[in-house]
Parts: structure tokens; C-alpha cells; sequence
């Protein structure tokens, strides 16, 4: 079979080396070829998408037919008969999900790729590659116009994506399907047109729901985990407040229960996840208490149930893997246990410095996670990545991170990392230059041997035009200085743990204020004030943080009135931007109008009275 694809991809390659190259210009007359009555939805949706790009290039309007009755001027989407038929024809039955291939040559175009993502992906890499189309947000695609010629070359691009999950998390993806497909987060769109989402779900926070204490706590509270004695049967919330205790077989056989309903629930999936909740109260019961001293690591007892759950799959579904994440207490690796063949290790950065690449030496809060990374590459061949890429303490204030974006996610491909998950403003959108981040971390994950720099400038030049120059000093000024000063920082900080100091704040101010000025339009005007808004929230951090003391019973003492003064300024600017834009939170559990409700407070102002 590999010979067969290998001497039929030889003969495509000869065919299309020998072929004419093709004008896009001259496009009049050509047509847009899927097979008849193929009835999938995600290849006609491919087909407009085409279709629909190519009009605002070319201001020409493509038809899309299912039959060709001449050989030449066609662009084949998808598989089907006529494309294999063709002079760039090809099979593509052996293809990934999300492999694809374009063959330009002697008057027809082909793109096409494996089920049920790799043909739809196939049209935006042809339209990223051959026209210089850019999908930068949920509402800004840019189209060069053709004009007197655009020279396709006959050859051939492939391409398969090295990560199998790729999760940008962001606001403006999660809440749009077509633009998360466009940007090839696969683990989005449920919809069929836009190829649905990949089978592998992110491993996550499993036993609240796999095993919860309200239902079981009373009765059985030997279910849950022991502290210095005491069996926490009855919290409020078991993700932030319990753990079971996983040396109890009754637990074992719940959660099990549970793992094997969910995959009969969902038989699409290729995993499935079994992990501690969110908090530290892990058992110390004597029998968990004792595997976890003898692997050195609280994961001992979690990797033991977790291996024990993955034999039970294994007879029932051999292809589902079980999926535990390695976190915060459990991120060390044990000493002498392994895996089991069918169990992913989902491997969590959230102690790490943002301000520096993972794999940089001189971080010793890096290089420990690089030690783990190490030890479990080991003794595991199915490591996902969850990295934590925002301020979790605030979506608002400058984080100067954007340059580690690249150095990581290469980091992750050169180990073989299948998988990442790049957490950030997942559930807020507008969050600080969210849209320049989307871009960058979503074309990387798509294709790690892009320039992060590159895609950055590319953005910034074409999303804000005249205004970019201000906006990139700016954003070099901030990496900058947190260069400069050695600053190693988690995801979880004050303006201050990042640098931002007051010439930092006034330096942003006026940046902005500049770009603004040279705004093309007013189009690019409110892209600008959009982006301002990290600017207006750092100028007012020292109020920020004086407001968090505020209690009805506790007022700080008085602020000096120049604070005071630039307050009312910078918030009046900064509410009224985030209620223009949609922007409605400002950490992941807070919404932005709390945060105004508590400044009104602490300022003595009445509510809905401004600053």
C-alpha cells in the first residue's frame, strides 16, 4: 500500500512539474468541482468558503458544480471521481483527518484532504499560501486584491499538522465556530460543515462529577478523602474543597462506572479523562499515604486508581484512552510506576514563569517543569500540554509574554507533545491584545515553524495599519523592560510582578493616544481604543488595589487626590471601552461590572453614578 500511494504521488508530482502554471487573474470561465451527491456538508461548506474568498480577490463569482464536461479550468475541492480523474488528481484514502494536499498544474487546481477536516483545512492553507489571505478576527479577513497577474507555480503542497488538539482559548474562538474553524482550533465547531471537533477532549478536573459528595458523602463519607484524621464528607464544592480517597475499591468501582457510561454516552471520543479536582486536599489516609510515599509524589495513589480504571476501559474499549492530569501536587512523576500503554499524562505549567521560555536554564521555576517533563517523557508516549498563557489575576493589565508564544509551542512539537492546550481568556473576550495573541498561538499551533515575530508584525500592520508603528513601540517596550529586569512570573499577578511600572503606564497611555491620531479611519480608530483598553486598566492600579481593601466595615485610609483625579479619568475610559466592545470580565470568575460596583464603593459614589 505505501508503494501504491508513493508511485501514484510520483506520478501526480511528474504530471504537475510538467504542467503549465496557472494565472489566478484569469479565472473567468473556471469552475469550482465537488463530487455529486457526496452529502457531506463540511466539503460544500469548503467549496463556498473558496468560492466566497476568491470573489473578493478576484471579483470573480465562481460557480460550484458536481459534473465537468471539459478537462482544464477547473479547482477540484474534496475528493470525488472528476478530481481523480483530473491531471492533478489523487487518492486520498489513506489521508489523516486533517492531512491535506493542493496540486496546481496545467489549467486545474486541486485541494483535498482526509475526513472530515482536511479538505475545509485545505482551502485556507491555499488561501493563506497562494493569495495571501488572513483570517485576523472574528470580523477581520484580510484579501489582497488581484490584480493584473497572480502566477501559481505547478507543484505540489502537503501538509499535516503535528499536534492532533490544538486549543487557542480565547473568548473570540469559543464563541465562533467559523472563525475557530478558519483558524484551525479543532476542538470548537460541533457543527458537520465546519468538520466537528477532533475525538480527543482535554483532559480535565473529572471526580466532582464522577464521584460527588452530595450524593455520596452521607453514607459513606470513608468515600472521601482524610486530613489530619477527619474524612471531608460534606463541603459545598467538591472541585475546590475535596478529593476521594482513591485506596477505597467502592471509589474505584464508581468512578469506573461512570468512565465506562461516559464513553457508551459519547463513542466518538478517543478518550476520556479520570483527574483530581482543583484543589489540594488530596487523602492521607494510611493506605494512600503509603504509595505516595513510596513513589515520592502524591501522583502515586492517583497514577495507581488511574491505571486501574485504564484496565477496565481496556477490555471494554481498547481504542479509548484514560486520561489523568499531572498538576500542581501531582506534576512529579513516580518513582518506580508507569503508565498504562492506553493512559495520556495531561502535563500543567501553571507554577512556571510566562516571562520566559520554558526551556530557558537560567529559570529555575522552567527548568523544574522541564525536569518533569523529562521524567515522565520516560514512562509515557501520550503527553498533552496544558500552559497557561494570560494574567488569571487580571484579563485587562499588559502581560509581557508574547514573545515566548514561538520558543514554547516548538518546545512541545520537539518532544512529541500530540497535544496543547493553551489556556487564557477563555471565557471573556477583549481580554489584553487577546486578537493579536489568538493569531499568533493559533497559527503556531497549526504550523510550528512560523515566526512568532513575523505573525506578530503581520497582525499589527494589517489589523491597525497607520497605527501599528505606536502599538508595536509600545509592546517592545514592555517585553523590553521585563527582559531587562530578570522578572520571573507565574499567571497570577499585580501590575508591579510584570514590570509595569509608572513610566511603563505612561509610555502605553501615549502610545495609544498617538495611534489613535494616526488611525486610517474609523474602523481602524475603534480597533485601536479596543486595544487601549490594557492601557486605561494599568493607569489605574494603585486604585484598583486600594479598592480590593475596601469593606463596608474597613475603609482604607483616603487616596492622595492626584490618584484620585487620574482615576476618574483613566476609569471612566476604560468602563465605557469594555461596555462598547462586549468586553465583560476581568478575571476568570469575576465579571467587570462587579469590579465597578466595588471602585463606586470604595470611591463613596452612589451606583450607576460616574467616575
Amino acid at each position: 500500500m505505501v508503494r501504491w500511494i508513493v508511485s501514484v504521488y510520483l506520478l501526480v508530482g511528474v504530471r504537475a512539474l510538467m504542467a503549465d502554471p496557472v494565472d489566478l487573474a484569469r479565472m473567468p470561465g473556471w469552475d469550482i468541482v465537488i463530487g455529486a451527491g457526496n452529502g457531506s456538508r463540511v466539503l460544500e461548506y469548503a467549496a463556498e468558503e473558496l468560492r466566497d474568498h476568491l470573489a473578493l480577490a478576484l471579483r470573480v463569482r465562481l460557480p460550484i458544480v458536481s459534473e465537468v464536461t471539459e478537462s482544464h479550468r477547473h479547482v477540484f475541492v474534496g475528493p470525488s471521481a472528476a478530481m481523480r480523474a483530473s491531471n492533478v488528481g489523487f487518492d486520498t484514502e489513506q489521508f489523516g483527518p486533517e492531512q491535506l494536499r493542493i496540486v496546481i498544474g496545467d489549467g486545474n487546481i486541486a485541494i483535498a484532504g482526509g475526513h472530515p477536516r482536511g479538505t475545509l483545512y485545505g482551502v485556507y492553507a491555499f488561501l493563506e499560501k497562494y493569495l495571501g489571505v488572513r483570517f485576523l478576527t472574528r470580523d477581520h479577513t484580510f484579501v489582497p486584491p488581484v490584480r493584473d497577474a497572480l502566477i501559481l507555480a505547478p507543484g505540489i503542497y502537503d501538509f499535516e499538522p503535528h499536534f492532533n488538539f490544538r486549543w487557542s482559548f480565547y473568548g473570540e474562538v469559543n464563541r465562533n465556530a467559523a472563525f475557530a474553524a478558519r483558524m484551525r482550533c479543532n476542538t470548537i465547531p460541533k457543527d458537520e460543515k465546519y468538520g466537528g471537533r477532533t475525538g480527543r477532549i482535554l483532559i480535565n478536573h473529572s471526580f466532582g462529577r464522577q464521584i460527588p459528595s452530595q450524593t455520596y458523602g452521607e453514607a459513606h463519607p470513608e468515600y472521601y478523602c482524610q486530613i489530619d484524621g477527619e474524612r471531608r464528607a460534606h463541603v459545598n464544592n467538591d472541585w475546590h474543597d475535596n478529593e476521594p480517597c482513591l485506596a477505597n475499591p467502592d471509589v474505584l468501582r464508581i468512578v469506573t462506572e461512570s468512565v465506562l457510561a461516559e464513553i457508551e454516552e459519547y463513542p466518538d471520543r478517543s478518550n476520556v479523562e479520570v483527574c483530581q479536582n482543583d484543589n489540594d486536599k488530596y487523602c492521607r489516609c494510611d493506605d494512600c499515604a503509603e504509595v505516595d510515599a513510596r513513589e515520592g509524589t502524591p501522583m502515586g495513589s492517583l497514577l495507581t486508581f488511574v491505571n486501574a480504571v485504564a484496565d477496565k476501559v481496556a477490555v471494554r474499549h481498547p481504542h479509548v484512552k484514560v486520561g489523568t492530569l499531572a498538576y500542581w501536587y501531582t506534576r512529579q512523576a513516580p518513582g518506580t510506576l508507569k503508565p498504562r500503554d492506553n493512559v495520556q499524562i495531561q502535563l500543567c505549567s501553571i507554577e512556571c514563569s510566562m516571562l520566559q521560555p520554558l526551556s530557558d536554564p537560567d529559570c529555575e521555576m522552567n527548568s523544574a517543569f522541564c525536569r518533569d517533563f523529562q521524567d515522565w517523557s520516560r514512562i509515557c508516549d501520550d503527553i498533552a500540554i496544558w500552559n497557561y498563557n494570560t494574567n488569571f489575576r487580571n484579563y485587562l493589565l499588559p502581560c509581557p509574554n508574547l514573545r515566548v508564544i514561538e520558543p514554547n509551542i516548538r518546545f512541545f512539537r520537539d518532544r512529541g507533545v500530540k497535544a496543547v492546550f493553551m489556556q487564557a481568556a477563555g471565557n471573556a473576550v477583549g481580554a489584553e491584545m487577546s486578537e493579536l495573541r489568538n493569531y499568533m498561538i493559533a497559527n503556531l499551533l497549526w504550523d510550528p515553524d512560523r515566526s512568532g515575530r513575523v505573525l506578530m508584525d503581520e497582525f499589527l500592520d494589517l489589523h491597525y495599519r497607520s497605527a501599528a508603528p505606536p502599538i508595536r513601540r509600545y509592546l517592545d517596550l514592555l517585553h523590553d523592560n521585563a527582559d531587562r529586569r530578570g522578572i520571573a512570573k507565574n499567571c497570577f499577578g499585580k501590575a508591579a510582578d510584570y514590570g509595569i511600572d509608572v513610566q511603563i503606564v505612561e509610555a502605553g497611555l501615549a502610545a495609544f493616544d498617538e495611534a489613535i491620531r494616526l488611525a486610517d479611519d474609523e474602523v481602524v480608530r475603534m480597533r485601536v481604543e479596543k486595544a487601549s483598553i490594557c492601557a486605561h486598566r494599568a493607569a489605574i492600579e494603585e486604585a484598583w488595589l486600594w479598592s480590593e481593601q475596601y469593606k463596608e466595615d474597613v475603609i482604607p485610609p483616603q487616596m492622595p487626590d492626584d490618584i484620585v483625579l487620574r482615576t476618574r479619568r483613566h476609569a471612566r475610559a476604560l468602563f465605557a471601552l469594555c461596555a462598547l466592545h462586549g468586553v465583560d470580565r476581568w478575571r476568570e470568575t469575576v465579571k467587570l461590572e462587579d469590579a465597578a460596583a466595588q471602585l463606586r464603593r470604595a470611591y463613596g459614589l452612589v451606583p450607576g453614578e460616574r467616575f
